[in-house]
């Protein structure tokens, strides 16, 4: 079983280790030690990579006190998919940074043909060795199951793996009919056969680029042999330290498997440190998982974006926020009821749903400008209006409910306009009541909800073709109307009409309870 290092590595002093070679001539000793730079999940969130490019910048300047080689990876969904330009400066930033290599998350298929362009202007591998992709795709050819990275004379084997829930993600199915994924058992098959071939070509340094989850992560570790690191995404867990039976295991040949993953939005970013021996088997770990809330943003990276995305335009001032939630997926939150009180208001409806899932971001005291409104938003799912009846309504309240027991806290609370829920700490929906115009509460009878009562909803286009689970909720001809712009211009517009600075308060209108 390996240890964590106790101490830091900015501790640590700089040195030179040498060794003798045949003709009796001195030449650095390979490095025994990596320090891997890690990042998954920022969703396009260009603000977040500004900062973490200036980590990065921190990370590159840092003299290890030995010899150490210096990895830069990535996890997936580091891209949106569908807004090109948001894409366009992920790819600059990784550029920037030096990532090596991406596994490719579910995002990074939302719109093959336009990701298919950018894969050529991109300075790192995009990897997936459990996806067949045929010849009429535009990402035919253009993606690796593995690579091999040398760094000082040392050889590691990247492979990268895509989730396996993939189509269930996807916003545009059909765009994927020459696609297939692979299940779980059949993905570590194939991760397996990537180990075992990188083995062959004298490889011992082997790590995963995972996007399938952190609990199928444990699996893979457990149920493989032949890999030392897995850097994880897509279930947005922040993994932090070392800890034993949680993100340490013993593989099938009994040798240690470190597991990270980095939370989503690009809100933290993580340096993990290992010691191997002459095998090529993890000796020592550290794990860091960092804020990038504490790194300023990189001006000249600032520039560059703002080339891409246009400069922002001021919509309004936010004079005081409430408190930003610990766990989006499962708080209530009044940054997620402001949101939904602009999409009532601008779209003329009874109430509003928005997905906790899909806000990535949060507001802050001060000026509003349309950057900072595409970062708490940066998905670009247009707004719709649907008339759902009562019943609708409640079972898609029971299913956001169940977020507070299931893994992951999936699919997440629904933040709501024109109406109150409580939920319980069991998962359970308690109690539901429509809020007219007026502040009128009605209430709704949870057991035996009506199907002849109907209101009109504002919600996103993702959510109304049933996503994350949401079934009850696709609905199709006149009872849905889909309109050409997102979230963020219903706030806008919202903010133009507003004369004075706004207030963001968490009015109880979602009580956890129990």
């Amino acid at each position: 079983m390996i240890t964590p290092i106790t101490v830091s590595t900015s501790n640590l002093l700089n040195q030179a280790l040498l060794k003798r070679t045949p003709d009796g001539k001195t030449e650095p000793k390979k490095p025994d030690r990596t320090s891997i730079f890690y990042i998954n999940d920022f969703h396009g969130k260009s603000i977040n990579m500004e900062r973490t490019v200036t980590a990065s910048n921190a990370f590159d300047h840092f003299v290890p006190s030995a010899p150490t080689d210096k990895l830069k990876l990535s996890s997936g969904d580091i891209q949106l998919g569908e807004p090109i330009p948001a894409n366009q400066v992920m790819v600059e930033a990784q550029n920037i940074m030096g990532i090596m290599a991406s596994a490719m998350g579910n995002h990074e298929y939302d719109t093959p043909e336009h990701i298919a362009e950018l894969i050529p202007l991109m300075g790192y591998k995009m990897l997936a060795c459990n996806i067949n992709i045929k010849p009429d795709n535009p990402l035919y050819q253009k993606v690796q199951k593995s690579y091999i990275q040398e760094i000082n004379g040392n050889k590691y084997g990247i492979i990268g793996a895509s989730p396996v829930d993939l189509f269930s993600r996807l916003k545009y199915g059909k765009i994927f009919e020459e696609l297939k994924i692979d299940g779980i058992e059949k993905t570590i098959q194939d991760v397996q056969t990537e180990v075992n071939n990188l083995k062959k070509q004298g490889v011992d340094r082997i790590i995963l680029l995972s996007h399938v989850g952190f609990g199928y992560d444990q699996k893979i570790a457990r149920e493989t042999e032949g890999i030392d690191i897995i850097l994880g995404g897509h279930s947005h867990n922040l993994v932090k330290d070392i800890k034993p039976n949680i993100n340490l295991y013993n593989s099938k040949s009994g040798e240690p498997v470190v597991i990270t993953q980095a939370g989503r939005d690009g809100n933290y970013f993580g340096v993990l440190n290992v010691e191997w021996n002459k095998n090529g088997v993890i000796t020592k770990a550290q794990n860091n998982v960092t804020s990038t809330r504490g790194f300023k943003r990189n001006p000249v990276v600032k520039h560059i974006f703002e080339n891409i995305l246009g400069k922002p335009k001021v919509v309004g001032v936010i004079n005081s926020v409430s408190p930003v939630p610990q766990n989006v997926s499962i708080e209530p939150s009044g940054h997620g009821y402001f949101l939904c009180d602009c999409m009532k208001e601008e779209l003329g409806t009874d109430i509003a749903l928005f997905g906790s899932a899909t806000m990535r971001g949060f507001f802050e005291p001060g000026k509003l400008d349309t950057r900072w409104l595409e970062d708490i938003s940066p998905f670009k799912n247009k707004m719709a209006v649907v008339n759902y009846t009562e019943k609708d309504i409640v079972d898609a309240l029971k299913i956001a409910s169940k977020s507070l027991v299931n893994t992951n806290n999936k699919p997440g609370l629904v933040y709501v306009s024109g109406l109150k829920y409580k939920v319980g700490k069991d998962g359970e929906l308690k109690s539901v009541s429509f809020v007219e115009k007026d502040g009128k509460e009605s209430p709704i009878d949870i057991n035996n909800p009506r199907t002849d009562k109907i209101y009109k909803t504002a919600l996103t286009d993702y959510y109304a073709a049933g996503h994350d689970g949401f079934t009850m909720l696709k609905k199709t001809g006149n009872d849905i109307k889909i309109y050409d712009f997102d979230v963020c211009k219903c706030i806008e517009d919202y903010m133009h009409k507003t004369s004075k600075p706004v207030d963001i308060k968490d009015d109880g209108r979602i009580q956890i309870v129990g």
